[in-house]
């Protein structure tokens, strides 16, 4: 039987990743890693330039480096490994060369690597974007990908470019699926598909591979970002394709091929986290008529269990985008995770709802979006003043579309890239400030103001104001405006009144 313990070389020349020296350590082999860190220090590390996102990955002279963003990298060994049930290089299902695998260390995607490799009889590069999930996710992923036969392993910081180039158009934008859904997952999702194929483009791979089952949204996410961006790119889904259909078949493969199982226990529910939100699905949760359990909650206290004592945070908000927590400014990650921290312990962003996947099926979610739910509810707000009532009226209509586009996974469609600039344009005086009072679960806000702001006091104000302000309104001319707008009803009521006599 095939030991796929070792790695086969990915590279045709030594590969080595560059990264910035601040915060790394040089692990074993040589990787680059980052210094110990708890969840909080990881996800608050400010980026000397704000909001500096990551261009990709550039090979030369047979060295692949990385701009802008540290990244971890699994060295592949000199040693050939031969590949399960491959016939003269060709798998049971075909012959790819060099497969991007959306990894994340767990059980399923750990069978996937010795999986493509048996039946497409190829080298399988594992990827790993850090978007906020924290840094337990993160540890050991080296060991696994090399246990499961992985010639490679790539980990790529996004959480700037996630929260800055893909969080915060969504919140300019207003965009809320079916009335609660803040969209954490489907925001995701592209950015992590775009740097596979960047990844994909820097290792010569000419094919790219996820874990998605044949049931969710994901598997459209994922393959649409693909097509979008190189759509030469063959797309491999493995739940689409193999004869494995459980938790117990999954790890009796793993053992067959000699991969050690990276798990002992399951989680009774299936959770997707990042630097936006952590959601929750399965268990007691498939029946709508169950409240989730008190424990199930990992970022948020229960509003129960808040403090007695309210908290009051201003945010600074510039052309719709967040760019400052109470006068101090931050990177866009590092904002997020500042207020995910205060409004985790108001209790702040639990949402239950049933949502209508794309594919079809109902399913019911329970998300904790502590830092998204303010933000949302200070971004509104400035609008009230900053924007007139026809101007926000489409902006909601467009904010229902951009929506649906994101949770489709339409990120890289033009109608969505074309919405996001009237978008970016309309919110070009959203500027200013808000300030909400965070207590045992709800945001309420308590102030507002813009030097943009179209609200004017004197002539709002029931007292009355000076000759300017009567020439601005003169109250007298509501009664012609009355006549006029009214002037369907009036006629309809006339009407009315004729045919029943």
């Amino acid at each position: 039987m095939a030991q796929l313990n070792s790695m086969s070389a990915c590279l045709p020349t030594n590969f080595a990743f560059h990264a910035p020296k601040s915060g790394l350590n040089l692990c074993h082999h040589g990787v680059a890693c980052q210094r110990s860190e708890s969840f909080q220090e990881l996800g608050a590390r400010k980026s000397e330039l704000q909001g500096k996102a990551f261009a990709g990955l550039s090979t030369n002279g047979g060295v692949t480096r990385a701009r802008n963003q540290v990244i971890k990298a699994a060295l592949p060994s000199d040693s050939e490994t031969e590949i399960a049930g491959s016939i003269n290089g060709r798998g049971l299902r075909g012959k790819l060369n060099k497969v991007v695998l959306a990894y994340s260390g767990g059980l399923d995607t750990s069978v996937i690597v010795p999986w493509l490799r048996e039946n497409y009889g190829c080298e399988v590069v594992c990827f790993t974007a850090d978007v906020g999930q924290g840094i337990k996710e993160l540890d050991g992923l080296e060991q696994k990908a090399k246990a499961s036969g992985a010639c490679q392993l790539v980990v790529k910081d996004l959480k700037e470019e996630f929260v800055k180039d893909y969080i915060f158009p969504c919140l300019r934008a207003g965009a809320i699926y079916e009335r609660k859904y803040l969209l954490g997952t489907s925001m995701a999702r592209p950015v992590i598909a775009k740097a596979m194929v960047d990844v994909a483009k820097a290792v010569g791979a000419d094919a790219v591979a996820h874990g998605c089952t044949g049931k969710g949204n994901d598997q459209v996410r994922f393959e649409l970002t693909f097509f979008a961006l190189d759509p030469k790119l063959k797309v491999v889904a493995p739940w689409r394709e193999w004869d494995i259909t459980g938790r117990e078949d999954a790890i009796e493969y793993a053992k067959k091929h000699n991969v050690p199982v990276p798990v002992t226990k399951k989680s009774i529910y299936s959770r997707d986290g990042n630097l936006w939100h952590l959601s929750h699905e399965g268990d007691i949760l498939e029946d709508p008529e169950n409240e989730p359990k008190k424990d199930m909650f990992m970022l948020t206290t229960d509003p129960e269990d808040a403090p007695k004592i309210p908290e009051y945070v201003e945010i600074g908000i510039v052309s719709g985008i967040p760019v400052s927590v109470d006068g101090e400014e931050l990177s866009p990650a590092s904002l997020l995770t500042k207020l995910n921290e205060i409004g985790g312990r108001h209790g702040i962003g639990r949402i239950d709802m049933v949502e209508n996947r794309l594919v079809g099926m109902k399913s019911r979610g329970v998300y904790e979006t502590p830092g998204g739910t303010i933000l949302f509810a200070a971004a509104r707000e400035l609008e009230s003043l900053t924007l007139d009532r026809e101007t926000i009226q489409f902006k909601d209509t467009s904010a229902l579309k951009f929506a649906e586009l994101v949770y489709a996974g339409r990120w890289f469609d033009p109608l969505r890239e074309s919405i996001d600039v009237f978008m970016e344009k309309i919110s070009e005086t959203t500027t200013g400030s808000v300030t909400v009072k965070l207590y045992k679960g709800s945001v309420t806000v308590t102030s507002r103001k813009s030097p943009y702001s179209l609200y004017r006091q004197d002539i709002s104000s029931f007292e009355s104001g000076d000759v300017y302000d009567q020439a601005v309104y003169d109250q007298a001319d509501a009664a012609g405006f009355i006549n006029l707008y009214g002037l369907p009803m009036r006629v309809r009521a006339m009407l009315k009144e004729r045919n029943d006599q």
